[in-house]
């Protein structure tokens, strides 16, 4: 029976290449995919495409496509990924540039666009899930909103030989199902076969952790080799079966448990696990192993679509101003409680205006306000506001940094720091009023 191998390049966007480039070079896979887009990152990228047309994609694309373009060409492994974020048409530019430069030739590279749902939402009656206000109302604040579209753009994309595809908005498990349904031709409506797909989607998708990153714990649950920790293979059969793998001698383990983990990661009900292509089910799983680092997982299923498709909105809340001190050596935590005490006065003396002010002693009772507690040999006090007004928030971290000479003694180690706040929401659209495209570039 027929069965292909695809790699998991990334599981976030700032992740490791070095474990990339060792899939590519010994993982014996047909694909590379690099899931490098959670809520927050795309309401950043569209911030910066705001700034700058040409950009908006993510940060690490350049270096990743110098890593790692010509030797998946040269071994013909195909690369998905939705590095796209907010502009998968100016990256999938940037790879072509990239392409050129390495004197790559007959390189075709698609970008999947029409998750940008942002016209929709504001012309029509639709409201956030979570508070129940009407997204017309936003106005300005109203930053990004993007659909998560599923495979079916993907596989258009393979099927028209596309060797990289860049997406912006996809479902995580889509971008590992797509070259599944590609090369065994599996009917978009065989719901079972999508939910084996999904099931080996979710498992790839966070790269490291189903590889015993996020999983270990020194006593517990011990993995080797963390430093050099080798990202997983998937190998996927016609009929939907699913080994987990990693190439041989790389650091980190693949064990029932560290699969386990990865698949109740960010599952609600493991019985309807919504994605824009299935309602996978995966109460009935098994998993079970097949020697070293290599685990079968079997027995998902799965149900039709649903009629709508979830859309993250990202929403300007305004800023968080945040300062740091630490204060070391005999009575640290009283030093730090009275910094505290002329932080919580001077705030009031320079009319700083915030919604919400936090003191915590990091090291103390940052974690666990009401746990049991001992004196600390050291403590650092981290002072954060929210505010509306950008001023304001300056004003938090001058504030903590002035301690330095009008603060306790034995002060140090002093930071600040300003950053707007993206919150992230959700709403449902109608599949219809979503549509994905697919551009073609060639080198």
């Amino acid at each position: 029976m027929k069965s292909i191998r695809i790699g998991s390049g990334a599981g976030y966007s700032g992740d490791r290449i070095e474990p990339a480039v060792e899939l590519a070079m010994r993982g014996d896979i047909s694909y590379l995919v690099f899931e490098c887009l959670a809520e927050r990152t795309i309401a950043l990228a569209q911030l910066s495409k705001l700034r700058d047309p040409a950009m908006g994609y993510d940060p690490l694309l350049v270096a990743r496509m110098n890593a790692l373009l010509k030797i998946c060409v040269e071994r013909k492994i195909k690369i998905i990924t939705n590095m796209g974020a907010a502009n998968p048409l100016a990256a999938a530019a940037m790879i072509c540039k990239i392409a050129a430069g390495m004197g790559l030739r007959s390189l075709k590279i698609a970008a999947v666009t029409g998750d940008d749902v942002l016209d929709v939402l504001k012309n029509g009656s639709y409201c956030l899930q979570e508070n129940g206000t009407p997204i017309a109302s936003l106005g300005d604040a109203l930053i990004s909103a993007n659909a998560y579209l599923g495979a079916s753009p993907i596989v258009n994309a393979l099927a028209n030989g596309a060797d990289v595809v860049i997406t912006g908005r996809v479902a995580d498990p889509a971008l590992f199902l797509s070259p599944l349904i590609h090369e065994f031709s599996w009917p978009m409506t065989d719901w079972d076969r999508l939910g084996k797909g999904t099931l080996a989607g979710h498992l790839l998708e966070c790269a490291g952790q189903v590889t015993g990153g996020y999983f270990a714990d020194p006593g517990l649950k011990d993995v080797e080799g963390l430093g050099h920790l080798g990202f997983p293979i998937a190998e996927v059969d016609e009929a939907g079966t699913v080994a987990i793998t990693k190439v041989a001698g790389s650091g980190g383990a693949v064990t029932p448990a560290t699969c386990k983990e990865q698949l109740l990661y960010e599952i609600h009900d493991p019985a309807r696990y919504l994605t824009p292509d299935v309602i996978a089910d995966f109460s009935n799983v098994q998993v079970e192993s097949r020697g070293c680092d290599r685990v079968a997982v079997s027995g998902a299923t799965g149900h039709p679509q649903s009629d709508t498709l979830k859309v993250c909105v990202g929403v300007s809340e305004g800023y968080i101003g945040e300062g740091q001190i630490s204060y070391g050596g005999t009575n640290a935590l009283a030093r730090a409680k009275l910094a505290r005490d002329i932080i919580s006065e001077r705030l009031k003396i320079v009319d700083a205006k915030y919604d919400e002010l936090r003191f915590d002693f990091v090291g103390y009772d940052a974690i666990r306000r009401n746990g049991p507690k001992t004196e600390p040999c050291d403590v650092r006090l981290r002072v954060a506001a929210r505010t509306k007004l950008k001023r304001d928030a300056v004003l938090i971290g001058n504030e903590v940094e002035a301690l330095y000479t009008s603060g306790p003694a034995g002060g140090g180690g002093a930071s600040k720091s300003v950053r707007q706040i993206i919150a992230m929401f959700s709403t449902m659209v109608p599949r219809q009023e979503v549509r994905p495209a697919v551009s073609f570039f060639e080198v």
